[in-house]
Order: structure tokens, then sequence, then C-alpha cells
């Protein structure tokens, strides 16, 4: 053995530094550590409580890692394009808009290939799961076009909720704008909720676009462009790197 365990309080946490190195969230880092394929300067460690001193040589199954400086992305997300590929999936990938040298990039939620608007991506696994566990219920703003204008009810209805396969589906607001356009302002994150809750309704959506999540406006960004936040937007949806 090359060197001995690192004492508590000095260095980052392993699982904290593999996350950040973009293998995971920290919780999903632990298997990594327990099942031993995790070096520090050549020794196996697999305790949880191991700590990475300043400096250190750091090699999952043998390879190299490094965590990288923690960055959070704002994102316009064009439509067509998917926040993840399945095997038969051809259509683009998120991150191939994204510069390589940002390494893994994880989404912060998802819209589907139909929708568009503010995404975020983050090279921090940990701080990409905080973002998106419901117990946060981060607001996000929709702008929503329907085949035809919503009436008063069903507007009504949308706040009052609707039944999904996945549970009782609610909008924080639902706002009519005229000219068939709708204002939907959600604390939930299910799956096409505002598509299929206007669906049970008896409408169609035919264009959908995020505007806004917390306080963070999608702004002027174009579809495809993409802005690094600072660490005062960051803080403002409610998270710190």
């Amino acid at each position: 053995m090359s060197s001995n365990p690192v004492p508590s309080g000095e260095g980052m946490r392993l699982n904290r530094f593999l996350a950040a190195a973009g293998l995971g969230s920290r919780r999903g880092t632990e298997a990594l550590i327990t099942t031993g394929r995790v070096r520090i300067n050549r020794r196996q460690v697999t305790s949880l409580s191991e700590r990475v001193p300043p400096g250190a040589e750091v090699t999952v199954d043998g390879k190299p890692v490094r965590a990288s400086q923690g960055v959070v992305i704002a994102l316009h997300k064009p439509r067509g394009v998917v926040c993840t590929a399945a095997a038969q999936d051809r259509r683009p990938i998120i991150t191939e808009l994204m510069p390589r040298h940002f390494g893994r990039l994880f989404t912060v939620g998802r819209l589907d290939a139909d929708s568009e608007g503010l995404l975020l991506l983050t090279n921090q696994g940990d701080l990409a799961q905080h973002l998106s566990h419901p117990r946060h219920s981060v607001e996000k703003e929709y702008r929503v076009w329907l085949d035809r204008a919503p009436d008063p009810e069903a507007l009504r209805q949308m706040e009052k909720g609707v039944r999904l396969e996945e549970g009782m589906a609610k909008a924080q607001r639902a706002e009519y704008l005229g000219r068939r356009e709708a204002r939907i302002i959600l604390r939930q994150g299910m799956k096409r909720q505002i598509r299929l809750m206007f669906r049970k309704l008896g409408f169609t959506v035919e264009r959908l676009k995020r505007m806004r999540i917390a306080q963070l406006e999608i702004g002027n960004l174009v579809p495809g462009a993409w802005r690094v936040l600072s660490a005062r937007e960051i803080r403002k949806l409610g998270a710190t790197l």
C-alpha cells in the first residue's frame, strides 16, 4: 500500500469527488466504492467515509478521474432534440449541442422531443439530483399553444386536478393569453404532464415552450444557444456549487 487512509476532516469526501468527476450523484457513486473499483494513490478503498487529499491520484477501474469545476448551463432546447437517447433513437441528443470540454453533463429535469425552451445542464451529478428532486417543488412556467381556444372551465380543471396514470396532476396556475395560447405554471414534474392533462380535457397541444425555471427566465436565448450561469443565478435556483 502506497498511502494511509486520510484522517477524517481532511480532503474531499470520495463520493463527492466522484460526483464532481461526472460519474453520477454522490449516492450513485457509492457502489463504485463499496465494490472496490476505486483507488486513491493506487490504494484500493471500499469505505464510504474515505476522503481524497489534495493532489491525490484517483482511479476508477484503473482509469484516472478528476473532479471537474462545477458549472450550470442554461440552454434553449430546440424541438426535435431528445434529452436522453434510447438504443433505437437516432434523433440528436441534447448533450451533442454542448462543447466537449464540459465533460459529462446531466440534464436537470427533461423536456420531451416535441417540446422546446429552457433546460438546465450541469457536470455535477449531485447538483442535478438536488435540482430535480420533487421535494423542492421548483416552479416552472410554460407557454402552450393548443388546437383551439381553451374555455375557462378547462383551465379551472387544470388547477383543480386531472387524474393521470402517474397520479393526480395539477397546475399551480392556468391562464388564457388569447389566440389559442395559455400560460401554465407547474410545481410537479410528471412525464409529459401538460400534454396529457390537456388531452384528458379534449385539447391537443400543438406547441409547448418552457419559459422559466424558478426565477431564471429563458430571456433572449435562441434555439440551440446556451450560456453558463453565474453563482448568483445558481443561488436563485435554490442551489450552490
